[in-house]
């Protein structure tokens, strides 16, 4: 018997137990899920409770449906995105489309973050990262003007070896970054970028630091919570 979340619909702790388990390998890739009669006994609830906590399932991308076999589980487990500041491109792994490039007011936490006055423009430059073609990130970059205005990193190309190159060369070498890691649901644009269903996202804001601690850059940076994780490798000190 499962047992009872108050205010949370049963069939919401249904979908919850198996998004778990899924998640944390318990239940593998492509291995048949019980069946809905089974798992009507061993929630111990109706067997509409567990129908619609599988159409949630369905529809996030964990489950899927095979003609006349039964429900599945997805066939990958999530890829996981290594954190770093910058990703390089390769034929067979992960490639970049710049969306756009323009000077603008950012909001308010890039503008503490960057240390920018009121009403002061930065640099924005939002791009698509994909993996093997599949939309992994989507990403809103500012830089600061002083720093970058006349650079590539003010064009709307894509810069070769991307932003650690070029603020080397513009003599603010990448030395950190801090990462603020959230989750919540996406906004309109972000869900069509990503081609996502319903489900929340991870983000992430992140503020690079140069020499001297000066900011150089801050993104905030999107990726579709039901098929990534975080992949973060630091030392103990």
């Amino acid at each position: 018997m499962m047992p009872q979340v108050p205010g949370r619909p049963p069939y919401e702790q249904v979908a919850a137990d198996v998004r778990a388990q899924i998640m944390a390998g318990d239940l593998a890739p492509g291995t048949q899920l019980p069946s809905t009669a089974q798992l009507v006994q061993r929630f111990g609830v109706s067997n509409t409770t567990v129908q619609k906590a599988l159409t949630v399932l369905k529809g996030e991308g964990y489950l899927s449906s095979r003609q006349g076999k039964g429900i599945y589980v997805r066939d990958r487990q999530p890829f996981r995105v290594g954190v770093a500041a910058f990703l390089p491109s390769s034929p067979d792994g992960y490639s970049y489309d710049i969306l756009r490039a323009q000077e603008e007011t950012p909001p308010a936490e890039v503008a503490r973050a960057l240390g920018t006055g009121p009403g002061e423009h930065a640099m924005l430059r939002c791009r698509l990262m994909r993996y093997q073609g599949q939309p992994v990130e989507a990403g809103w970059s500012y830089h600061p003007l002083d720093i970058v205005r006349g650079s590539a990193l003010a064009g709307s190309g894509r810069a070769p070896g991307g932003a650690p190159r070029v603020l080397a060369e513009l003599g603010y070498p990448e030395r950190y970054f801090t990462d603020a890691v959230s989750a919540r649901m996406p906004t309109a644009e972000e869900a069509t970028l990503l081609q996502l269903p319903d489900v929340p996202v991870i983000r992430q804001f992140r503020v690079i630091y140069s020499d001297s601690d000066r900011p150089v850059e801050a993104s905030v940076l999107i990726k579709g919570a039901h098929l990534y994780e975080l992949l973060y490798r630091q030392p103990v000190t």
